[in-house]
């Protein structure tokens, strides 16, 4: 693959754009700089920089992203900036989004990709997916709650109960909510139902797949082959 058209696809701008990136010297492969935006490079494990930060060639661009509380999971935000600017300008320019959404207060685990088969994927209530919420709620927790939640909760848009998937009282006033469902604000409606109410909110996991514990709210890293099969239970 010609090298400005590498860069483009790896969400460096236009053709044209990418082709003046080289021409300028701010292109390097290998460690070195390359002024010839068409040289024909492989892609396979391929490693390159642009103005000095590294980047790994990738067919899809998909990360693990530990939202902060103020944050919107939308591309057109109302009242908060939208996730999507802590993401660096190239990921943001192929046009990822996030996999399902987390409310503005709500932290934790957040899956961004642009491989729309992926999304859907994840985001499929047939998938039944389970997804780990820690909850802190305003009043202490109690086993009837627990047993509520565990038995269905009648929300006010359906008249069918929802039952969470795993119920567990971690501490007088957080609860690890086990869902397998995708409801609007299912877990803060689902606590409420139950006699509670939810104070804040973090996402632990999806899946097999847990928030890494070394990475801080607001940063991301790249989704690995291994993280991908823990998302989605695959051997």
């Amino acid at each position: 693959m010609q090298l400005e058209r590498l860069l483009q696809r790896q969400g460096f701008g236009t053709r044209k754009g990418c082709r003046a990136l080289v021409r300028q010297g701010r292109v390097a492969l290998a460690g070195q700089t390359c002024d010839d935006p068409f040289v024909e490079v492989d892609t396979d494990g391929l490693v390159f920089s642009v103005d000095g930060t590294v980047w790994r060639w990738q067919e899809s661009a998909t990360v693990i992203l530990h939202k902060p509380a103020g944050y919107e999971c939308s591309q057109r935000p109302q009242h908060h900036p939208s996730v999507l600017e802590l993401l660096p300008g190239p990921l943001r320019e192929r046009g990822v989004q996030p996999v399902g959404r987390l409310d503005e207060d709500t932290t934790g685990l957040l899956i961004v990709t642009d491989d729309g088969s992926l999304n859907h994927r994840l985001s499929s209530p047939r998938k039944k997916l389970p997804k780990v919420y820690v909850a802190t709620t305003a009043d202490p927790l109690d086993a009837i709650q627990v047993e509520r939640l565990l038995a269905g909760v009648v929300l006010n848009d359906d008249p069918e109960p929802v039952a969470a998937a795993g119920a567990e009282i971690v501490a007088p006033n957080r609860l690890r909510l086990t869902l397998t469902q995708g409801k609007y604000h299912q877990v803060k409606r689902m606590i409420g139902a139950a006699g509670n109410r939810v104070v804040a909110l973090h996402r632990e996991s999806i899946g097999g797949l847990s928030l890494p514990p070394d990475l801080p709210p607001g940063a991301w890293r790249w989704l690995e082959a291994a993280d991908l099969q823990r998302l989605e239970g695959t051997p």
